[in-house]
């Protein structure tokens, strides 16, 4: 608990900081403008936006359904990339003051020799000006503070909005003859929101019809937050079509939102099924699958006291034929293999919503929080779940004498916090079974 506190007070105080830079960089350039009118114009504008930051935050923090501000406002998503843009150029900006100030430390510990030009790079010096190294770090500072601000808007105007189907055959372990081949279309993490049309969600919808899957689940995280509506958003995915039926589970904002009852009911009155705790047989050509879904799984209680995973999941699973896990949190998935799951279908992580990729290693703000960031994994089935170090990656045996278990985990569609995606794209997950 004193570690989560920590770490919030530790965000606030850099997000202040962030704001606090750009409001101190602004009345440092305007103050030397000739004109007063457009330098008073600039300021008020300024502190007319953040009033509105203020009265916008004010909005998500409320419970009881007013708002001050109209709902789904362009302004709501200005704000999300006000502050995405503004903290990531700060942290830019301090990361290049940083190597300016090692630089001059490493300079001034060199023998006055290392100083001194050689013949040589005298003569040089006559004929090739040497730029002023405070020239270099003031345009490197420019360029940092820029870059975020361009990326930003980049990431929310064009790969937000670039959704992709991927496809992805995955072989299970005791999958009967009649199963291989069967296809399943999993969307996640829709977030309607303002960030997240109505519109945006049908197209969705309509490229998951495309595929013409035979099976067709929903893997949490409807809304965002208390003022969006879950009713609209089921209004959407009750037009996915799948012969064997619509079916999902609750994720962690249906909670924050307190939707998970309404969500359920409404899923029944659309004609799909919202499992929370429950399972289905899925039946396909003369073979069946055991379809469990489950609410979101915390992994601690808010005092941080450890929970057990999918605690009551044990009784719903079947030896008689592969079993399916709908569990938004992709944690679950060391204790769904431990378990004897085959397969783990989740979302949550937004593939990290941004993610960067350093000499074939790849960062992602997700990797903070989960080892499955996006993408398949696996793991020996029937085995106890082995203790890892942070960081430590997951080795799998190399003969697993139950075969392996696997996890799907999709990077949804929506966003949360900044309407962001960079190198992660929406993703709606065609998934073809194998017999491994």
């Amino acid at each position: 608990m004193l570690l989560r506190g920590g770490l919030a007070l530790g965000i606030l105080t850099v997000l202040f900081l962030s704001q606090r830079f750009w409001y101190r960089a602004l009345w440092r350039v305007t103050s030397n403008w000739g004109r007063m009118w457009l330098r008073v114009g600039v300021r008020a504008l300024y502190l007319v936006g953040l009033i509105g930051i203020i009265l916008s935050i004010s909005d998500g923090l409320r419970q009881d359904g007013g708002r001050i501000l109209p709902p789904h406002s362009k302004f709501t998503s200005f704000v999300g990339l006000w502050f995405a843009s503004a903290l990531a150029a700060y942290l830019c900006v301090k990361a290049v003051h940083g190597l300016e100030w090692v630089w001059r430390r490493v300079h001034r510990a060199l023998p006055p020799e290392a100083h001194k030009p050689d013949a040589q790079q005298a003569s040089l010096d006559d004929f090739v000006p040497d730029p002023s190294r405070r020239t270099f770090f003031r345009t490197a500072s420019v360029v940092a503070g820029a870059a975020p601000f361009l990326g930003v808007m980049y990431g929310y105007a064009a790969e937000r909005l670039r959704y992709e189907v991927r496809r992805i055959e995955i072989p299970l372990p005791n999958l009967p003859p009649e199963l291989d081949g069967m296809r399943i279309v999993q969307i996640s993490d829709i977030h309607l929101s303002s960030y997240m049309t109505r519109e945006s969600v049908r197209r969705a919808v309509d490229m998951a019809n495309d595929v013409g899957a035979d099976l067709a689940v929903v893997t949490g995280d409807l809304i965002t937050g208390v003022h969006d509506s879950v009713r609209d958003c089921v209004e959407e995915v009750r037009r996915l079509y799948a012969p064997l039926g619509v079916y999902g589970c609750n994720g962690n904002h249906e909670i924050y939102a307190r939707a998970e009852e309404l969500a359920e009911r409404l899923f029944a009155q659309a004609g799909m099924k919202m499992l929370r705790g429950e399972n289905a047989t899925i039946s396909y050509r003369g073979g069946q699958l055991n379809l469990i879904g489950v609410d979101y799984q915390r992994e601690r209680m808010p005092s941080g006291r450890r929970l057990q995973m999918l605690a009551n999941v044990e009784p719903l699973i079947r030896r008689d034929m592969p079993n399916l896990l709908l569990s938004h949190n992709p944690n679950t998935f060391n204790r769904a293999a431990e378990l004897g799951i085959e397969l783990s279908l989740a979302g949550h992580t937004h593939g990290g919503q941004v993610q960067v990729e350093i000499l074939d290693v790849s960062l992602s703000p997700a990797r903070f929080i989960t080892d499955y960031v996006a993408g398949l994994y696996h793991r020996p089935l029937l085995m106890p779940d082995q203790p890892k170090r942070m960081g430590e990656t997951i080795k799998l045996m190399p003969n697993a004498p139950k075969g392996l278990s696997a996890l799907y985990v999709n990077r949804g569609l929506g966003t949360v916090g900044a309407p962001v995606r960079l190198g992660a794209p929406p993703e709606i997950t065609h998934i073809v079974l194998r017999r491994a």
